[in-house]
């Protein structure tokens, strides 16, 4: 009777993700899609980046965001976070009129060293621009980049655009788990519903353009300011003062490479016990809906008898199903589907990892920093 039941449970929580989520799978929300017309005005941007020794990929990445061939005046800000690696002088081999790089002051309490960075860059930046780009260091945008997103902010009268950036997707580690993480980043914010009036904040740190005043309105990065999941608390915020906007694209492709499982693994710790508010509780329980949902349908299939059995290949083939549209854009065989359940156990391990490095005072570790707030 408690694998019937099993079987049941999983099987209706898979049509319910499939028909009652949004249909966050589809991935339909491209920023190729209902592109807006041009502006008649072109309004001032200033990008900031923050980069903490960014050598390998610096120059690639600022290099693509001073071609840019937005009409308007446009300025980059580079903040140096402390870096030791030549980042800083990399940048500044690059010669460009655009781009001004600033020593970042050492880190302030209660700041995490991305948001300590940013809010510095966006103190230099004053008053003028109407839009900030918050992009990452390790990102190489298409020179169309900034012109759509200002398109399509200034048409929606937008408080926020944010790109979810392409990752990396070359190593044997990437092409099993990249594609599943934004697979599994839409099952929590569905794009469609992040896009709605009225629906939940989000959005993907690579590529964020914010409306000034919004955010002054809404507090600025201070509001943040410890927050691990930087970018979706300030979709959140930002919400608050009007429509936002979150898509995928190819026009943003990070350039950090995840060459083994390790790698991947750390990228997931670093943030996922923040995602369930440091909360032993909402660890259970996140695990035992982790079992349900991916574990359980292959067992069921495998192992199951009768209805058990029918409901687990069920369940399997629907989660396999709603798996392809984020393969297909990441050009992955479409037999990763059905490798989901396994991918599902790694993200369960790393969901772990993340509480036990909190646990030692070691949490949201990045370039050196234990970042998670310890209190929590």
């Amino acid at each position: 009777m408690i694998w019937t039941i099993v079987a049941g449970l999983s099987l209706a929580i898979w049509l319910v993700l499939i028909f009652a989520r949004h249909g966050f799978w589809l991935a339909r929300e491209r920023d190729t899609r209902d592109v807006p017309a041009d502006p008649v005005h072109w309004p001032d941007v200033v990008a900031v980046v923050p980069a903490r020794d960014e050598a390998d990929v610096i120059a690639r990445s600022i290099g693509s965001l001073a071609a840019q061939d937005y009409p308007g005046r446009f300025h980059i800000i580079l903040m140096d976070d402390s870096s030791s690696d030549g980042t800083a002088d990399i940048a500044r081999a690059l010669g460009s009129d655009r781009v001004e790089l600033v020593r970042g002051l050492p880190l302030a309490p209660g700041w995490t060293g991305k948001l300590w960075a940013i809010s510095q860059g966006i103190e230099r930046a004053g008053t003028a621009p109407t839009w900030l780009w918050l992009t990452d260091a390790d990102i190489d945008h298409a020179p169309d980049t900034l012109r759509t997103l200002v398109a399509r902010g200034e048409a929606g009268g937008l408080t926020l655009v944010s790109l979810m950036a392409r990752l990396r997707c070359d190593s044997i580690a990437e092409r099993m788990l990249i594609p599943a993480f934004v697979f599994f980043f839409q099952l929590l914010y569905p794009f469609g519903l992040v896009n709605r009036a009225g629906g939940i904040g989000g959005a993907a740190g690579g590529c964020m353009l914010v409306r000034r005043e919004a955010l002054e309105a809404a507090g600025g990065i201070a509001a943040i300011r410890d927050a691990l999941i930087d970018d979706c608390t300030l979709g959140a915020l930002l919400k608050r003062q009007g429509r936002i906007w979150l898509g995928l694209t190819d026009r943003s492709r990070s350039i950090r490479p995840y060459d083994g499982f390790g790698a991947v693994a750390a990228m997931i710790s670093r943030s996922a016990y923040a995602q369930l508010r440091y909360s032993p509780l909402l660890l259970a329980g996140t695990l035992l809906g982790l079992a349900l949902v991916y574990a359980a349908p292959p067992l069921l299939a495998l192992f199951g008898q009768g209805f058990a059995r029918f409901a687990g290949i069920a369940a399997w083939a629907l989660m396999a199903i709603a798996f392809q549209p984020m393969l297909a854009f990441y050009r992955r065989s479409p037999l990763w589907g059905v490798a989901l359940p396994l991918i599902a156990a790694f993200y369960a391990g790393c969901t772990l990892l993340s509480a036990w490095q909190h646990m030692r005072g070691r949490g949201g570790m990045w370039k050196g920093r234990a970042q998670a707030a310890a209190g929590r």
